[in-house]
This record gives structure tokens, sequence and C-alpha cells, in this order.
């Protein structure tokens, strides 16, 4: 039987959730990748136990995870059962839906339907009564955002969530979504955006400034931009990597000498700040505190251990962003 380790809270940072009461750990694990039944359930487990024992105690899903989709889910759900009945109010919970499920003009999008329908399933697959977070996926164009969030908002209603957020929304549709909840007396507790160095448009479409404006906290989803800010590609495209693979998240062809280039600078001044550049990735993500919580994904243990080192050093000099800045976009 685990037993969670007794000083699982000494060192993790945890940041308030925008004007909420739910504080986020500045890392949180993502189950996109490597949670399935292509991966060995013991590997699975060994990486939930060790996030808990270093205090990452948020597990974020969506119902399309896996693949095939909904097997993460499962996953946690055994995973949960096993080890973390204990643990279950030290835990938050998050699922999305959004993205295709299942055939038919109900299996996916943002109607009442589809996402009241989902959820359900989700929390049949996880053995749960509520999740702590449950998303908006996507914005639907044919849906009307009052229907969208008038079905986060039941979610709540009826128990089966206690807070609710939106991902991939424009800072328009952000703002829109949250007029409506708050009508609704549900506030938009998060939003869930791409966001690296490599990729800024979180500040440059305003999203940024828009959640500053409402008070809505955020979570930032690849923000090793599908490994390239890891250092795996500091000397071309490994034949293991996911690059090479084939991947829909990651094509070899944005492999090019011109990034490699930039990855190795990168990676010089993380050197000189003591971090790896995933380390320094993330850290870059967290700085400010504007973002809640960065999302990081592992297919090990000992790969998580090194992401979680990143919060010994989340300050930056203005040199050193100065110097970052310079590298990605000239």
């Amino acid at each position: 039987m685990y037993t969670a380790h007794p000083d699982r809270y000494a060192d993790m940072p945890y940041r308030r959730t925008g004007r909420s009461g739910l504080k986020l750990p500045a890392l949180s694990l993502g189950l996109w990748h490597n949670f399935g039944p292509d991966r060995p359930v013991e590997t699975q487990r060994a990486i939930l136990r060790r996030a808990f024992d270093l205090g990452v105690t948020h597990f974020d899903l969506a119902n399309n995870y896996g693949p095939p989709p909904g097997s993460a889910e499962s996953a946690l759900g055994e995973a949960l059962k096993a080890d973390f009945t204990p643990y279950r109010d030290e835990l938050v919970v998050s699922t999305k839906a959004g993205y295709l499920m299942w055939p038919g003009p109900y299996g996916e999008w943002g109607s009442r339907k589809y996402l009241l329908s989902s959820l359900d399933q989700s929390l049949s697959r996880m053995g749960l009564e509520y999740v702590d977070i449950f998303y908006s996926h996507r914005p639907d164009p044919e849906t009307p955002l009052e229907e969208t969030m008038g079905a986060l908002h039941t979610a709540v209603q009826q128990g089966k969530a206690l807070y609710v957020g939106v991902s991939n929304y424009s800072p328009e549709q952000t703002r829109e979504a949250a007029r409506i909840l708050a009508g609704l007396g549900t506030p938009l507790l998060i939003h869930q955006p791409r966001y690296s160095m490599l990729d800024r448009r979180p500040e440059t479409s305003g999203l940024l400034d828009a959640l500053d404006e409402l008070e809505t906290g955020s979570i930032a989803y690849s923000p090793l931009e599908q490994g390239l800010l890891t250092g795996r590609y500091l000397d071309g495209i490994p034949e293991d990597s996911r690059a090479a693979s084939d991947s829909p998240f990651l094509d070899s062809d944005a492999v090019t000498g011109e990034l490699v280039g930039k990855l190795r600078a990168l990676n010089d001044i993380a050197a000189s700040r003591g971090q790896s550049l995933a380390q320094m990735a993330l850290a870059w993500v967290l700085r400010e505190g504007r973002v809640t919580s960065a999302l990081v994904g592992a297919s090990s243990p000992q790969q998580l251990e090194d992401s979680v080192a990143a919060v010994g050093n989340l300050d930056f000099g203005s040199d050193e962003l100065a110097r970052i800045d310079e590298i990605v976009t000239k």
C-alpha cells in the first residue's frame, strides 16, 4: 500500500488561482501523453506517486487523452483506487470536453448534451463523484456561448465539478465566457492556453492581459513545446524522438538548423543559471506570477523530478529575459 511522503508540501510553491480560494502547485502533471494501454501500468503509477510525493497535487486530463480516447482517465481511475483513496481531498483532478469522443452530431464541440454526457463518462472512468475543475476544451463556432457556459454552470450546480474553466479561447471569447458565467453565479476559475518561450501568443494576443483584468487564473500547456525545449534537439532530431515518429504534435520539418541554433543559445543561458533547458523553460513560463501553474508530462519518475527541480530558481534578471527575447524573436 502506497503511503505519501510526509514532507510532500515542503518545497513546492502553491499559487492562488485568480481571485478564488483554490491554490495550484507551480507545476501540475498533465496526462496528455504516457497514460494509456501502450505504457506499463507500474510506470504510470510510479509517476503519479512520485508527483504527489513532490507536492504535485494537480492531475490534469481531458476526455480524449490516451490513446485511445478515455484511456488516460481510466488509468488515473485505477491509480486513484489503488493508491490515492486516502488522499482524494488533497488532490485537484481536472478534465475537459470539446474534442471528438464518439460518432454522430453529439460527440464533440460545446453543446449542453455533449458536455454533460462527456462529464458523466469521465467521472465513471475515473471512479469519482466530482472533478475539481471541468473545462470547455475549445470554443464551438456553431453553439451559442451561453449554452456552453450554461452547461459548465450546470455541472457545478449538480455537484459534479467544483470549478470551471476554458481552454484555447481567444481573449474576446474568454471575456464573454467570464461575463456569462458571472451572471449565472459560477465564476470562471481558469484558462488553459498553450504557452512557452517559443509560443508567445498568450502575450501577443492580449490573453494574459485579459486574464489579469478578469482576475482569472491560468495554467500553461506545452511549456516545453512538445519536447523542443527539453534539450533533446540540441544536436538535431534523435531517432527515438517525437519529431522522428511522425507525431501529429511535432513535425520533423519544424526542427530546422535555425531552430537548433536558437535552442543551443537558450541552453547556454540555462547552464549559466545552473538549470537544464527544460527547467529554465518552465521557470520562464512561471516568471512574474502571471501564470498560476505550468503543465508537465513525464515518461518516468526521473523525468518528473527533473521538471520539478525548476521551482528552485524561478527568478530572472532583466538581462536574462532580454537575451531570451533576442534569441527567440530574431
